[in-house]
């Protein structure tokens, strides 16, 4: 093998720190014991990097180059002094690079954008479904006015870490069979930030935000239902070091209503009637869903009772429904029709049904009994058992 630097990493004498670089990472991924099994791999190794280190430090290569001892004696092994971030650089890149392994981290910054908040809010059905504007009172984190976010006294400001020098990270070094392992750690002085608050303001003890409640309008659109998420942009946490607020998420809950059900865009009711209006025929006025908000649109309408209507009967109305959240096209009122059959009858009422029962022959009923109604699912089961 040879002993000279620039042979063992084949480059010439003249190569700059660049190309010296990229020849011991395309040496380290061959020769490094992680990845070459073969004995002679790790003194090839071991060369390799002891070549790199001198050559890599301007001072240790113009004294190799004078014919010196770099190491100001004998040969000191191969590694010593050696750092980790290089081999990492071999195998995963960074290459010195902003971002990379061997540029380091650098100092964290103070100031971050906040986090997101939620809230809860609960609605009326009619509120749900024609918009509403509220006003919230919510409790986040915002800037501290004392210090104006930096988080220092007033009259005093941050200065630089004397542990890390403002680099936001130290190195920790430990010995190995490869010799001396350099990394990066963040500093435990200044919690990787470069620098130190020395008098932290006494409102924000230095975290640059105070929590405090605040009040805020929210506008909820036409056609929201349950789960419906409104988001409100940098209305949430007011980041460390006063950094950008979050944005806060207003989650609707609609509550029960008394008459309506809501299915998708549609609206379901129920409406009684009694027999006599069944089987002759009514119009009923009735509320709409608007009637919850006072005088706005539409207060009533009428549901036409065809006569003969059996109990179970629907009668769909076009645009009594819920606005669409996306194309405000509203859907329909679902009311299904219940006959009531009165329960008790006094002396006339029940001589007039039995003259009644006998003008139209039904004196005596004979019962029979029909198949049952089979359902979607029944029906679907048939139709591919068919084929």
């Amino acid at each position: 093998m040879s002993q000279d630097f620039y042979e063992l990493l084949g480059v010439s004498r003249d190569a700059d720190a660049d190309t010296i670089k990229k020849a011991y990472r395309r040496l380290a991924r061959q020769y490094h014991p992680d990845v070459n099994p073969d004995p002679d791999a790790q003194d090839t190794f071991k060369a390799v990097s002891h070549a790199y280190e001198v050559l890599s430090d301007p001072a240790k290569r113009q004294q190799y180059d004078r014919g010196g001892d770099p190491f100001g004696g004998g040969f000191a092994g191969a590694g010593q002094g050696f750092s980790f971030t290089d081999i990492m650089d071999a195998f995963f890149g960074g290459g010195g690079q902003p971002g990379g392994a061997a540029s380091g981290r650098g100092p964290r910054p103070r100031v971050r954008r906040g986090q997101d908040a939620l809230i809860r809010l609960e609605v009326q059905l009619a509120e749900a479904a024609f918009g509403v504007t509220r006003e919230l009172k919510v409790d986040t984190a915002v800037r501290c006015t004392a210090c104006n976010g930096d988080g220092a006294q007033p009259g005093s400001k941050p200065v630089a870490c004397e542990t890390c020098h403002g680099a936001g990270e130290v190195a920790h070094v430990q010995r190995s069979f490869l010799g001396e392992i350099r990394t990066l750690r963040p500093c435990a002085a200044c919690k990787g930030f470069g620098t130190v608050i020395p008098d932290p303001c006494r409102e924000c003890a230095g975290d640059g935000r105070v929590r405090a409640r605040r009040s805020l309008t929210v506008k909820i659109p036409a056609g929201v239902d349950n789960g419906t998420r409104v988001q409100l942009s940098e209305q949430g946490e007011v980041g460390p070091g006063g950094g950008p607020a979050g944005d806060l998420y207003v989650e609707i809950h609609v509550a029960q209503h008394a008459t309506f059900r809501r299915h998708g865009n549609d609206l379901h009711a129920t409406v009684s009637v009694p027999m006599t209006a069944a089987a002759l025929g009514t119009v009923l006025t009735l509320p709409t869903l608007e009637s919850d908000l006072g005088d706005e649109g539409q207060q009533t309408f009428d549901l036409d009772v065809a006569a003969g209507t059996q109990s179970g009967s629907t009668v769909t109305l076009r645009g009594l429904g819920v606005p669409g959240l996306r194309t405000q096209a509203r859907g329909d009122l679902v009311v299904t029709i219940v006959v009531e059959t009165p329960a008790k009858l006094d002396a006339r009422q029940e001589e007039l049904l039995r003259e009644l029962a006998k003008l139209r022959g039904e004196e005596a009923v004979e019962g029979s009994l029909r198949p049952a109604h089979k359902s979607v699912f029944n029906r679907l089961r048939d139709a591919f058992s068919q084929h």
